[in-house]
């Protein structure tokens, strides 16, 4: 069977409610969900059947999916359009040999260099402030604010928007003399990161710090562009090329997470990712978390036409979650063109967004509830609290978990008052976490960049480029450089107002 009818056979298949699918397949449960690192997957509240499954299986033969896969692990290049390979799985431990002994050999100089941190080679350090933009920004900080939050090795401020009011925020709170500055950038070139960092080193000089630049520690793939802008080479902490920025946590961009968690987190982190590599290389189709999720997505995105994806973390501790969702799948699989430069025929990544709960119920679950878009939820919540306080805050925040999920597919009639009608027959799936610790969090994590990547490839796409990014920045420089020239009315007229 070809791709293209594989697809056809997914689109011709009838379609049946939820409570319907459910009446009528007594093993539904039980096949549609699974455990893997601590974490329980369920995908019986989605469209998905078994015959659904065994068509997406279809699919994947039909495109290769294990070729893809193994050439992924291999370290081949699999990022066609910039001639690379993606090897954020050899910074775990997984993947060609020769790229995970030179990953280990950088994980033990990340490590040393935190030694000499905690024996006060750089002098007395209390806070680290890490710049850094998009991949070298949203990891740290989504480890940090999920695993570190009763920590007290180091204060750790992550900043990313070139707005100089987040920025001064943490400068503000440091003492400078008292500051090691990280400054995190793939090329050592990013405009936002650079500007930045100039401005911490300003401010430690204004403040009298007499050597600025011995208080940085630089992760980069460029090591000679950190050299240049003035970091010592023995303070520069390199990561391969072939890591991607979405992809790169995994890597010396995660050093603000290992110096706030502790190495050994660091590890476990790296640990859990490894095992959700190898379930995700070994495990059949009908049985491989990533892939499921990915049968889910395309179903929904391709033949329901849902045009979104809504992440709802019932836990505080993973509230950054769906902002760092957000560039991982948007960035790599929001693409119009196929891995050969071709039109692709059907939608691509759906746009994801979310929020916590139980905050997001009282802000937009009525759409989700009542509203005209369709929307496929997924939940994600943790069996153990986060916090000491009266069980009765955890036990309540999963209970409005596990109800909504049940509300969208159960609905409610009410033939005389419309208004208070519920149609039902809303998908979602559920994410269920024994704990939110650094294993279990390096499972997850690794589990939605296979996902990511298991979509592409049932697409057909590279999503390992992200060339959209590009023009903006383009142009901004160029009206930085040139001054702004031969643009639209609109453009012109903003510019001069608020620029003169």
């Amino acid at each position: 069977m070809d791709r293209k009818a594989a697809w056809n056979a997914i689109a011709g298949e009838p379609v049946a409610e939820l409570k319907t699918i459910f009446e009528n397949d007594p093993d539904r449960l039980s096949a549609l969900s699974l455990s893997k690192g601590g974490i329980r997957f369920d995908w019986s509240k989605t469209h998905l059947t078994s015959s659904l499954v065994e068509k997406f299986v279809a699919l994947a033969e039909a495109v290769d999916f294990a070729g893809a896969r193994e050439a992924l692990f291999r370290g081949d290049p699999v990022n066609v359009t910039e001639g690379r390979a993606a090897e954020h799985m050899a910074e775990r431990g997984e993947g060609n040999a020769e790229s995970v002994a030179r990953a280990k050999v950088l994980h033990n100089r990340m490590r040393a260099l935190i030694d000499a941190v905690e024996a006060e080679a750089f002098g007395p350090v209390r806070h680290v402030l890490h710049v850094g933009i998009g991949g070298s920004a949203l990891g740290p900080d989504l480890l940090i604010d999920a695993l570190g939050r009763h920590g007290d090795r180091y204060d750790v401020a992550i900043v990313s928007n070139v707005d100089g009011t987040a920025l001064e925020e943490a400068m503000t709170r440091f003492d400078p003399s008292a500051t090691l500055l990280v400054v995190a950038s793939k090329t050592f070139t990013t405009t936002e990161t650079m500007l930045n960092a100039q401005s911490v080193i300003n401010w430690m000089v204004e403040d009298g710090v007499e050597d600025p630049y011995g208080r940085v520690i630089a992760l980069t793939a460029a090591p000679e562009k950190a050299m240049e802008w003035g970091v010592d080479e023995t303070r520069i902490l390199p990561f391969s090329e072939s890591v991607g920025g979405r992809y790169s946590l995994w890597s010396s961009i995660g050093f603000p997470a290992a110096v706030a968690l502790g190495w050994d987190a660091f590890e476990n982190l790296l640990e859990g990712a490894a095992a959700m590599d190898r379930h995700f290389r070994l495990a059949e189709f009908h049985k491989n978390a990533p892939v499921l999720a990915a049968f889910a997505d395309q179903y929904y995105a391709r033949v329901m036409n849902c045009q979104t994806r809504a992440v709802f973390a019932y836990d505080e501790r993973l509230r950054l979650l769906p902002s760092y969702l957000q560039q991982l799948e948007m960035e790599s699989n929001g693409k119009s063109v196929t891995r050969d430069g071709k039109p692709v025929d059907g939608a691509t990544a759906a746009i994801t967004w979310g929020g916590v709960g139980t905050d997001a119920q009282h802000a937009v679950f009525q759409l989700l509830h009542q509203g005209t878009h369709v929307v496929p939820v997924e939940f994600i919540a943790a069996i153990e609290p986060g916090h000491s306080l009266d069980p009765a805050h955890h036990r309540t925040l999963l209970v409005n978990c596990f109800a909504q999920g049940a509300a969208l597919m159960r609905g409610r009639d009410n033939a005389e008052d419309l208004a208070r009608a519920y149609p039902g027959n809303r998908p979602s799936s559920t994410l269920l976490l024994d704990d939110v610790t650094p294993e279990i969090l390096g499972g997850l994590i690794a589990f939605y960049e296979h996902r990511t990547f298991a979509n592409a490839v049932l697409m057909g796409i590279n999503p390992f480029d992200q060339f959209g990014v590009e023009l903006g920045k383009e142009i901004a420089k160029s009206i930085e450089q040139e001054g702004p020239k031969g643009f639209d009315p609109s453009t012109m007229a903003l510019i001069k107002l608020a620029l003169g």
